[in-house]
C-alpha cells in the first residue's frame, strides 16, 4: 500500500468510515485462493532500446493474419478499408476521444452524431447513445433499465443468446437485485413453450439475439408478440453487418437494441477493444447510459453540435446516474461511422448478401461430407453450427496446422453440443480457403 498517496491516518479514517477495520477485511470478498503469495515474479528493469525490441520480438509471434479463419462466435474477420485506419490515424480524433469540454470539439461531436444516425436507420430505433463498451455490457445495461423503468425485478434471456453476454447480464443484474431466468432452446432458436411459461407479470425484460449465436434466425415476430402481450420490453442482440439484409430490430417490436459493432471497421485485433451499440424506444430515451449528441444551431444561427444527455455518473448526482459507464468507445465508433460512410446503403446489403451465399455454399458441401451434418434445420445467415464424427478440438488442433482456423467448439459454452463445431463465414473467405476447410474435415472423418 505504499504507493498510494495516503497517510497512515486517512486510511484508517476511510476504513472506518467504510466500516472496516483493516484492508484485508475491506478485500475479504476474494477468495484466498486467488490472492498473490509474496512478491509478483516480474523481470528486471529494462531500457527503452530493451523494451522496444522485446516488444517487436512479441509482434512478431502474431501469425494469425496469415490464417484463413473460420471462427466468428461473435468477433468476425471483416475486411477493413484502409480510409479507417487513416482517419483514426488523425491525432484530433485519436487524443480527443471523451471530449470533457464537449462544444469546443466540434468535429468529434459531429462524428459521434453521424455514428447515432447510422445505427438508428440500421436498428430501426428512435436514438442510439454514443457508444457502450462492448455488446455483452451493452446487453446488461438494457437489462438494468429496462427494470428501473418498470419496476419489477426479473428478466428472461434465451439460452441461443451469446454466452458471454449472458454472463455479463447475470453479473450486472446481481448487483440490482435482478433474477436473471434461462430461456430453454429448441432447434438452434428460442423454446417458445418455455418462454410462454416463464413470461409472468413480473418480468421486465426479455433478451434475444437476431441472428442468435449459432448464427440461426429467431422467430422474431412470434417472440415479440408475446413480450408485448405480457408487458415485458423486448431488448434485441444484433449482428449489425446483417441489418443490410435483416429486417430492423424497431419493426417488429423491439423497445432496445444492442450488439457487438466490430463489424463495422474495428479489426479483431487479439480480442478488443469492441464497440458496444445501444439504440431505444422513446420512453426509454432519458434513461439511456452514456452520451447522446444533438444537433442545434449556435448563436449565429450556425449548424453546431451538443452534448444534449449525459446519463453517467461523471455528470451527474452518482445516486441519480442510470449507469456506472464512465467512458465512451468514440475512436471504435468513429471507425464504424467512416467504414458505414464507405459502404453505403447499398454496400451493406451486398455485404450481407456475399456473407449468406457463402456460408451456405459451404454448409451445403460440409453436409455432404460422410459423418458431417449440419445440427439443425432452422434458416441461418453466416453462421452455422455442424455435429462432427470426431472431437471439434481435435478437427480445430489438425487444421491449425494448415494455416486454418476451422471454426469454434461448442462445447466449450454447450456441454450438450460437445461435438459440435460453429462455422463462420465472411466476405473474406475464398472458394480455395473454403476447399482447403473442406478437404481437412474430409481428411478427418
Amino acid at each position: 500500500m505504499n504507493f498510494i498517496p495516503n497517510t497512515k491516518k486517512d486510511r484508517e479514517e476511510m476504513l472506518e468510515t467504510i466500516g472496516v477495520s483493516s484492508v484485508e477485511e475491506l478485500f475479504s470478498d476474494i477468495p484466498e485462493s486467488l490472492r498473490l503469495k509474496g512478491q509478483m515474479n516480474l523481470p528486471p528493469a529494462m531500457s527503452e532500446y530493451e523494451v522496444a525490441k522485446h516488444l517487436r520480438e512479441l509482434s512478431e509471434k502474431n501469425t494469425a493474419q496469415d490464417f484463413a479463419t473460420f471462427i466468428g462466435a461473435g468477433s468476425y474477420d471483416h475486411y477493413v478499408p484502409s480510409v479507417v485506419r487513416h482517419v483514426l490515424g488523425r491525432s484530433e480524433f485519436y487524443t480527443a476521444y471523451t471530449p470533457y469540454q464537449p462544444e469546443v470539439s466540434q468535429a468529434v461531436l459531429q462524428s459521434i452524431f453521424e455514428y447515432q444516425t447510422m445505427i438508428c436507420e440500421l436498428t430501426g430505433m428512435d436514438a442510439a447513445n454514443a457508444s457502450m463498451y462492448d455488446g455483452p455490457s451493452a446487453a446488461a445495461e438494457a437489462v438494468t433499465i429496462a427494470s428501473g423503468l418498470l419496476r419489477k425485478k426479473k428478466a428472461l434471456v434465451s439460452r441461443t443468446v451469446h454466452p458471454e453476454t449472458r454472463e455479463v447480464t447475470r453479473t450486472y443484474a446481481k448487483g440490482h437485485d435482478i433474477d436473471v431466468a434461462e430461456i430453454h432452446m429448441s432447434n438452434g432458436v428460442t423454446c417458445l413453450d418455455s418462454l410462454k411459461e416463464l413470461l409472468t407479470n413480473d418480468v421486465a425484460s426479455v433478451v434475444i439475439q437476431q441472428p442468435n449465436f449459432f448464427g440461426n434466425l429467431e422467430p422474431v415476430d412470434k417472440i415479440s408478440e408475446m413480450v408485448k402481450a405480457a408487458g415485458a420490453t423486448l431488448i434485441v442482440s444484433v449482428n449489425p453487418m446483417t441489418l443490410g439484409v435483416l429486417r430492423p430490430p424497431g419493426e417488429y417490436g423491439a423497445e432496445i437494441v444492442v450488439g457487438e459493432g466490430q463489424v463495422f471497421g474495428n479489426p479483431m485485433a487479439f480480442g478488443g477493444p469492441y464497440l458496444g451499440i445501444f439504440a431505444v424506444a422513446p420512453k426509454y430515451l432519458r434513461r439511456m447510459p452514456g452520451r447522446l449528441v444533438g444537433m442545434t444551431n449556435d448563436v449565429r444561427g450556425q449548424r453546431g453540435f451538443v452534448l444534449t444527455l449525459q446519463t453517467r455518473e461523471q455528470h451527474i448526482r452518482r445516486d441519480k446516474a442510470t449507469s456506472n459507464i464512465c467512458s465512451n468507445e468514440a475512436l471504435n465508433a468513429l471507425a464504424a461511422t467512416v467504414y458505414l460512410s464507405w459502404l453505403g446503403k447499398e454496400g451493406i446489403k451486398e455485404l450481407g448478401q456475399h456473407c449468406v451465399k457463402k456460408a451456405h455454399y459451404l454448409a451445403d458441401r460440409i453436409s455432404k461430407i460422410k459423418g458431417y451434418s449440419l445440427a439443425w434445420d432452422a434458416p441461418f445467415f453466416n453462421e452455422f453450427a455442424v455435429k462432427c464424427p470426431v472431437c471439434p478440438h481435435k478437427i480445430v488442433d489438425a487444421l491449425k496446422e494448415k494455416k486454418i482456423l476451422a471454426g469454434y467448439p461448442l462445447g466449450d459454452a454447450y456441454p450438450e453440443l460437445k461435438d459440435h463445431l460453429l462455422i463462420a463465414v465472411t466476405e473474406k473467405r475464398t472458394k480455395k480457403e473454403m476447399d482447403e476447410l473442406l478437404a481437412g474435415l474430409e481428411g478427418l472423418s
